[in-house]
């Protein structure tokens, strides 16, 4: 079992940054991909960015050049570095991670940014 805590949620002005951290605690083993999703009021869940154990990153159009994603495998925790956001940036924020048998979510953390 993996458990996945979310952290740095909150409400920010538009154009001011946010930092989301996700740490990974349980039998942690096999690792492929961690990766960040995110849910708006009555839209599907969509990736934001996602990173493999070896360091390769994927991010959705929207957030190319604002978002980064990082890792720090000896901690097992991903972090989402949030610049520039925009209203259309909120939503809650979740925290995902892969292994070759099975995937674990996080319980959310809400981003809300205000014009």
């Amino acid at each position: 079992q993996v458990q996945l805590v979310e952290s740095g949620g909150g409400l920010v002005q538009a154009g001011g940054s946010l930092r989301l951290s996700c740490a990974a605690s349980g039998i942690i083993f096999g690792i492929q991909v961690m990766g960040w999703y995110r849910q708006a009021p009555g839209k599907q869940r969509e990736l934001v960015a996602a990173i493999t154990s070896g360091g390769s990153t994927n991010y959705a159009d929207s957030v190319k050049g604002r978002f980064t994603i990082s890792r720090d495998n000896a901690k097992n925790t991903v972090y989402l570095q949030m610049n520039s956001l925009k209203p259309e940036d909120t939503a809650v924020y979740y925290c995902n991670l892969k292994r070759t048998w099975d995937e674990s979510w996080g319980q959310g953390t809400q981003v809300t940014v205000s014009s």
